[in-house]
């Protein structure tokens, strides 16, 4: 759990920025853009499954690393 929080600030930025910028990829579509402030949300939201699978992976290299 404590690794969770500590990775979920990370994670949730790092969805944000792609969001953001797969929103500004849309507009070459006709798609509307999204704010920095809603991709923020959204980002938020994604970051949690996503950090969960971070969180996931970092223990997995941890278990190997203690072998």
């Amino acid at each position: 759990m404590k690794l969770y929080i500590i990775l979920f600030p990370f994670v949730s930025a790092a969805m944000s920025i792609n969001i953001f910028l797969l929103a500004l990829l849309g507009t070459y579509w006709g798609l509307a853009a999204l704010s920095p402030v809603r991709s923020l949300a959204v980002g938020a939201i994604v970051g949690i499954p996503a950090t969960w699978a971070a969180v996931r992976w970092v223990e997995r290299l941890i278990r190997e690393a203690e072998k």
